[in-house]
């Protein structure tokens, strides 16, 4: 018999509307598999089974009065540990717990809690989610379950939710995204993870990196289960869910520069052959000049804006929190006291004009996709001083990094294995605010490539 986390998003909506099986089902076989892995993988930061039970009676009395309070009702889910929950401590990855008052939600963690969606803990990230790695000193680092044998990292910054898909904990996790803390460690856990265009949705109730540059985002584990639960944030911002209907013919754009340089083995040609399969399948692959990539990834190795932005920040709000961070998390800080106000204003006006300039792109292509990580995720214990990390983590959100930094939206999907056997992605960009054409053409590409399920299979680590 087909266990129930096995199927899609809106099967288990459909499912939980006829009566087939109730939302105090869904998070007995959830609190199973993370029973049965969590000591092993450690994607959790906290658990929280006593708000899991109580949520998931709430949707069930709710279902028996015949009360729809949206598509997350009564849904397994897992929330970083960098949104605030009712009640719930909140650390965003430091040391010790932060003031109550960051425990207050947003609408996007509201949205989950106005549907009572079952949100079985918070997750683990990289110190106030400034790192790609997923290291963080304070606190243990998730195991990637793709490899059974050696501790590898399951990317960053929000390092646990991908663990938590794959080990069948979560439906639907919530990340956070500055430079990719979204989209990395979905690629690298073979699971599907989506970056709003900036300002689509509200960072209130998220303890901030880079007010400039974060955005919420939803890791799933098919295109079609992020499109699910995206719309019910959107509708929760007052936005109409946009049309899914088939694009037709995709002009896919494919960089010269940047993305394609020093791939580790199979990653790159793990991308090429899921392209060639667009390809013949009608898409059309167009060769094209990306050089606001180019300059913006150039900022980006010099410092960017998030760093000082987190440490006005934390000198504003938390200043006993600086001297305990994490030492490469202070590493970087120490880099980021150094930039004046006017090196991080002009860094900010260059990035939004090369941001003006580079919607010329989508005049000529619907879409940009290029791997979503050059870098396999490297042993843990490969890591071991900042000489180690640097160049890692510069490596692993180069990528990802310039939806960012050039306000575009963007998704990845799991497409191959690469020589090691991990997960690689394919990274799909969309011009500024067609998050609704992002998806549409998601779903048609997944509908050729096929689900991670479909095409990579799973993870031998669960």
């Amino acid at each position: 018999m087909k266990r129930l986390l096995e199927k899609s998003l809106r099967e288990l909506a459909h499912g939980l509307r006829a009566g087939d099986f109730r939302a105090s089902d869904l998070l007995r076989e959830a609190t199973e598999n993370l029973d049965a892995s969590e000591a092993r993988l450690g994607a959790y930061k906290l658990r929280t089974p006593r708000e899991a039970d109580s949520a998931a009676n709430a949707a069930d009395a709710a279902f028996r009065a015949g009360k729809d309070l949206g598509l997350l009702q009564g849904i397994p889910t897992s929330v970083k540990d960098i949104y605030g929950l009712p009640g719930i401590p909140i650390f965003a990855g430091s040391s010790r717990e932060l003031p109550a008052k960051w425990q207050s939600p947003g609408p996007v963690a509201r949205t989950l809690l106005d549907q009572s969606a079952v949100i079985l803990g918070k997750t683990h990230t990289v110190e106030f989610a400034f790192g790609a790695i997923g290291l963080n000193n304070h606190w243990p680092t998730p195991r990637n379950p793709w490899d059974p044998k050696e501790h590898r990292t399951s990317g960053g910054s929000s390092q646990g939710a991908g663990v938590a898909l794959c080990q069948g904990s979560a439906v639907i996790s919530l990340g956070t995204d500055t430079a990719g803390s979204v989209r990395i460690p979905a690629s690298v856990t073979g699971t599907v993870g989506y970056k709003p265009t900036i300002g689509r949705w509200s960072t209130e109730g998220i303890v901030p990196l880079s007010p400039y540059l974060d955005t919420p985002g939803i890791l799933a584990r098919t295109v079609d289960d992020a499109w699910a639960a995206a719309a019910e944030v959107d509708r929760a911002h007052g936005r109409a869910a946009g049309s899914t209907a088939e694009v037709g013919r995709l002009r896919i754009g494919i960089p010269d520069e940047l993305f394609w340089d020093d791939c580790d083995p199979g990653i790159a040609e793990g991308v090429r052959a899921a392209l060639a399969e667009l390809e013949g399948k009608g898409h059309r692959l167009v060769r094209i000049s990306y050089p606001e990539a180019v300059k913006a990834f150039g900022i980006f190795l010099a410092g960017g804006t998030s760093g000082a932005e987190l440490l006005a920040f934390l000198t504003h709000e938390l200043p006993d929190w600086i001297a305990q961070q994490d030492p490469n998390a202070k590493t970087r800080m120490k880099a980021a006291a150094e930039i004046s106000a006017a090196e991080w204003l002009g860094r900010k006006l260059t990035l939004d004009s090369l941001s003006r300039n580079s919607r010329r792109l989508f005049e000529d292509v619907d879409l940009i996709a290029t791997p979503t990580c050059a870098l396999t995720p490297p042993p843990v214990a490969s890591i071991k001083t900042w000489d180690d990390y640097r160049p890692a983590n510069l490596k692993i959100a180069r990528n990802t990094s310039i939806a960012n930094l050039l306000q575009i939206n963007a998704l990845t999907m799991p497409v191959a294995l690469d020589a090691c056997g991990m997960p690689v992605g394919l990274q799909l960009m969309a011009d500024h605010g067609r998050d609704d054409f992002l998806f549409a053409a998601g779903l048609a590409i997944e509908k050729v490539l096929g689900t991670a399920r479909q095409r990579i299979g799973r993870p031998p680590g669960v």
